[in-house]
Formats: structure tokens, C-alpha cells, sequence
């Protein structure tokens, strides 16, 4: 069996998206039970130069749609990223994810060797072959983020564990 580059990424990146709405999930239950402010964790942030949990889940969501429409060439659709509520990012993975539900695997066949040039930070752009591409920058930024949100959850006292992040809402 080979592997193909929609089966290495569009399952990969439907059950990850669908883990972080979980995450979301447990966050909302943690902000319902201690009364707290929902900003105490949708604008946190691990240290002072990072970014906070909201643009963590942005940032994921936009990942996996932008770069999954450079290799296919199924344009992704635009998000005016302004979600500032849970209920807001949930609505953000659930757009990601129906438009990953609405790209065909063949359009992204033999793509491994299309060059892809994406941005880099605010002022650069990147070239690399689409298999490269979605192995070495399209997966780990969606992992980076993802993580990056869990451990704020976390860090906040959210219970969440290995098996929320693994498995999500199928455990």
C-alpha cells in the first residue's frame, strides 16, 4: 500500500481539528464550573512574547486549510479571523474542517514535487515541494499550535490529558 499526500494529511488533520474542538469542549466546562472569565484563558498566554490561546486555535485552523489548498489547489475559504469566544473557535474548526472534508484526496495526487512558496513571518516567503512542504511545515505548525493551546488549557488548570489530545471526544 503506498502512501498517498491526501492520505498522510486530510485524516491526520480532520481527527488533530477534531481533538482541539474537544480541548474546547473541557475549556468550556472548566470556565462553566469555576465561574471564571472566559478571557483567563482565551486571551492567556504561556510567556509575554507569544501569542495568546485564540490565535493558537487561528493559527492551527488556518495551517491546515492554507496549506492543504497550495498542494491541492482547492481554494480554501477566508475567515475574517475575528473569533474571540470558545463557541466562536469551535464554529472556526467546524468551517476548517467541512473544508477539508471538501477537498477531493485526487487533487492532491501527484502533487509531491509541485513547488509551493508560502509566507514566512510578515516580510519572507518559503519555497519547498509539497511533500517536503506538508511533512516538515504543514504538519508540525499544526502540531505546534495544537499543543501550544493544550498546555495553556492545562497550565490554567483545565483537565485535560494525553488521551483528550489523542483521542478526543472518541474516548
Amino acid at each position: 500500500m503506498s502512501i498517498s499526500m491526501a492520505s498522510i494529511s486530510l485524516p491526520t488533520f480532520m481527527s488533530t481539528l477534531q481533538n482541539l474542538s474537544h480541548l474546547l469542549d473541557k475549556a468550556q466546562l472548566f470556565i462553566d464550573e469555576k465561574k471564571c472569565d472566559p478571557a483567563a484563558i482565551t486571551q492567556f498566554r504561556l510567556a509575554p512574547d507569544m501569542l495568546p490561546f485564540t490565535r493558537q486555535i487561528l493559527i492551527a485552523c488556518d495551517a491546515v486549510k492554507n496549506g492543504v489548498a497550495r498542494i491541492s489547489g482547492v481554494e480554501a475559504p477566508k475567515f475574517a479571523d475575528d473569533e474571540v469566544t470558545l463557541d466562536a473557535l469551535k464554529l472556526r474548526i467546524q468551517k476548517t474542517l467541512d473544508y477539508l472534508a471538501s477537498v477531493p484526496p485526487s487533487s492532491m495526487e501527484g502533487t509531491e514535487q509541485k513547488e509551493i512558496t508560502f509566507p514566512v513571518g510578515r516580510d519572507a516567503t518559503r519555497t519547498m515541494v509539497a511533500d517536503a512542504y506538508l511533512m516538515q511545515w504543514v504538519i508540525p505548525n499544526l502540531y505546534f499550535h495544537v499543543t501550544t493551546a493544550y498546555n495553556i488549557l492545562r497550565h490554567n488548570g483545565v483537565s485535560v490529558g494525553k488521551m483528550d489530545y489523542l483521542l478526543g471526544a472518541t474516548r
